[in-house]
């Protein structure tokens, strides 16, 4: 995995931003990037680690694009293309490989289950195919299929490796304007009211890893 070095500001948070994300995972570096990419420049990350060490690197990285609903449907098609062409953007790896799925079915029910949410992915662009036990264990010959009822076929689903691909995202954010410091963690946020309606928060409060502490 690329060192994030070249990644991250050295000097200690600004005194004021318009927008600051807390938290380096790939959620935080996902919503600096894409808030980059739609034109906002003045953007803050801030991360009490380093990058990706929280609960990303836990994570598997399968990206499956079967799902019941139409919206989840959508935001797995859009991130499986976004991780194909962020290495030539950013010049890291994001560890992106599509080598597609199978969802099987041991029993009738579940493959009812199965055939109808293939119609519901087809209906929005995924290729699903409903397949034989047989051709299934053709595409995965150490599994055994003699109690399968059938499967399904996604070849566009793949694996990412999550660490990797959220420093691609967090290039691509700091190559649009992003600042992102580590090391320094958010200890308290105040609240003022807006218009005597909305209550938002105005300022935080930080602290870094040498005791130097700050507002933005």
């Amino acid at each position: 995995m690329a060192e994030p070095q070249n990644l991250v500001a050295a000097s200690a948070p600004p005194a004021q931003a318009r927008i600051v994300i807390i938290g380096g995972g790939i959620m935080g570096c996902s919503v600096a990037y894409h808030l980059a990419a739609l034109g906002e420049r003045d953007v803050v990350l801030l991360e009490q680690g380093r990058l990706t060490s929280g609960t990303t690197w836990h994570a598997a990285g399968l990206v499956g694009q079967l799902r019941n609903h139409e919206s989840m449907t959508r935001l797995i098609r859009y991130s499986t293309d976004l991780y194909a062409r962020l290495e030539a953007e950013t010049g890291l790896s994001t560890g992106w490989k599509q080598c597609g799925s199978l969802a099987v079915a041991r029993t009738r029910d579940r493959m009812v289950q199965l055939k109808r949410t293939a119609a519901v992915a087809k209906a929005h662009g995924v290729t699903c195919d409903v397949i034989t036990p047989a051709e299934a264990g053709r595409l995965y010959p150490i599994m055994q299929t003699a109690d399968l009822a059938g499967a399904v076929w996604l070849p566009g689903d793949g694996k990412a490796n999550p660490a990797d691909l959220t420093l691609a995202l967090a290039k691509g954010a700091r190559n649009r304007g992003v600042t992102i410091c580590e090391g320094v963690r958010v200890t308290g946020a105040t609240r003022m009211t807006i218009d005597g309606r909305s209550r938002r928060i105005r300022i935080l409060d930080w602290q870094d890893k040498q005791g130097q502490a700050g507002r933005i």
